[in-house]
């Protein structure tokens, strides 16, 4: 039999919600204020942050999501500028990265993401022109709204031409090769070095790109498993991108260099995957590792303890902040894990995507240890900038706790992802009057996942009424309904 939490909505008052967090004894990493605190209240979502020479008019940020509605020529759709213009109308006040965007074609996660090359350079400038101007509309000012484009090669989960992996790895990963279905000794799917100077190049030309288009400044992804993530953890990797510490940093550290050198003025910020863990079995019981003791010690993650790669080790996460940091880097937005082998750590969730499997712990849990681990993060590199990741789950308590961890310090923004596909003026409500609209709550349904994962354009399904509009939605629920009978 699953096991069974209780859901979010079953707790009426942020006493209720402490009894549970009690309970789970999480109430330490997830302190709860009493209610939401408007702007003209003093709520600490309200202050300004300085980032870098600018500085952001609150401490909401919408996180980079990764798209699924994009032209076959990496343009942005109407879809695409429709999610934009709701990023520009939220209230927040740093757009963290907008959309994951490739650097080059064989780095699309799939054939509908948006590139950031020549040929997307206007689609690029739309996209931030048409967020600035929906921003000023609906707040009457832009001087203290940042903007930002997420850069990216998806590496290992490359899908460039359809549903099919073309994986390019950094490394052989013994249990995701097996996971995915790699041939191990295919030495053809690794970078070679040469690829990777060319890459270097591309990463370049899509900041100058994005300059160009009018953003402040570009995210260099490394998260969530995708390519600059798996070369953090690329031990085993021989030449000058692999080994130690510097070695595995190194292809990050250029791409960033070249970037100020060459696009001076323009801003850089990093995404990091702070920790990551063992690969989940995909599954439709309570998810479990796949078994990773015949590689222990595990030497095939990064921020995860060797002897026990369940539990996170923040000794190289920090020292590469601290890197980071002297490389001139404004911001670091903090996440975990990867939404491929271990969903339930990276984005806590109720249901789980049609590639995931049932939730382990009560999803409570993996909030709590997100905060945590960003919460040591700062306290050990108290001068970078840093936004926390995986508070939608919290919903109605969301504001309640981001209020509570921007005012002890313990991070600087709180960012949204999910919530803001269901309810994108989430920000704007909690900084104007303090109320939510229960109905707009993002409740991870996970719909989001499974859609894109389908081969369908992104969107919150169950919310949002001009996906319900569309002809996806009933093909979504039919391919819910196979998942669900294991056809």
């Amino acid at each position: 039999m699953l096991p069974s939490y209780p859901k979010i909505a079953h707790f009426k008052t942020p006493e209720s919600f402490r009894q549970r967090l009690r309970q789970l004894d999480l109430d330490p990493d997830l302190p709860v204020d009493d209610r939401i605190l408007t702007a003209a209240e003093g709520s600490p979502m309200a202050a300004p942050l300085p980032i870098g020479p600018r500085t952001a008019g609150n401490r909401w940020c919408i996180h980079p999501m990764e798209g699924w509605d994009g032209r076959p020529d990496g343009n942005p759709s109407e879809h695409t500028v429709r999610r934009w213009r709701n990023f520009g109308r939220s209230g927040a006040k740093l757009i963290w990265g907008g959309e994951a965007t490739a650097v080059q074609p064989d780095g699309r996660a799939n054939p509908r993401q948006i590139m950031a090359v020549p040929e997307t350079r206007a689609g690029l400038h739309r996209l931030c022109q048409e967020l600035l101007a929906a921003h000023r509309q609906r707040f009457g000012r832009t001087d203290d709204l940042l903007i930002g484009l997420q850069l990216t090669h998806s590496g290992r989960f490359s899908r460039p031409e359809s549903s099919r992996l073309q994986p390019r790895i950094a490394y052989h990963h013994p249990l995701l090769d097996a996971k995915y279905g790699l041939d191990p000794q295919e030495d053809s799917l690794v970078w070679t070095d040469d690829d990777l100077y060319r890459l270097i190049d591309n990463y370049v030309r899509a900041a100058r790109l994005a300059q160009q288009a009018g953003f402040h400044f570009v995210d260099v992804k490394a998260c969530h498993g995708y390519l600059l993530h798996e070369f953090l953890s690329a031990r085993c990797r021989p030449g000058p991108f692999g080994g130690d510490l510097r070695g595995r940093t190194r292809l990050l550290r250029t791409i960033i260099g070249r970037i100020h050198a060459e696009a001076p003025g323009l801003l850089v910020g990093v995404r990091l995957s702070a920790f990551d863990g063992p690969p989940y079995r995909t599954s439709r019981e309570v998810g479990r590792p796949m078994d990773y003791t015949p590689w222990l010690p595990y030497t095939f993650g990064f921020g995860v303890q060797p002897d026990d790669p369940l539990e996170y080790d923040l000794q190289e996460p920090v020292e590469l902040i601290r890197m980071l940091h002297r490389l001139g880097v404004v911001a670091v937005n903090l996440s975990c894990g990867s939404p491929y082998y271990n969903p339930h750590i990276q984005r806590p969730a109720l249901f789980p995507p049609s590639d995931g499997y049932h939730t382990p712990e009560d999803p409570l849990a993996g909030v709590a240890r997100q905060i945590r681990a960003a919460t040591q993060c700062k306290q050990a590199v108290p001068e970078m900038p840093m936004i926390g990741t995986g508070y939608t789950y919290l919903q109605e308590y969301l504001p309640h706790v981001a209020q509570a961890v921007v005012r002890a310090g313990w991070i600087d923004a709180v960012g949204l992802g999910r919530m803001v596909l269901s309810y994108p003026d989430f920000p704007a409500d909690c900084l104007e009057t303090g109320r939510l609209h229960r109905k707009r709550i993002c409740r991870t349904m996970s719909d989001c996942i499974t859609a894109p994962r389908g081969g369908l354009i992104s969107g919150c399904y169950p919310l949002d009424a001009y996906y319900k509009s569309q002809p996806e939605a009933a093909r979504l629920k039919t391919l819910k309904r196979e998942l669900k009978s294991g056809s």
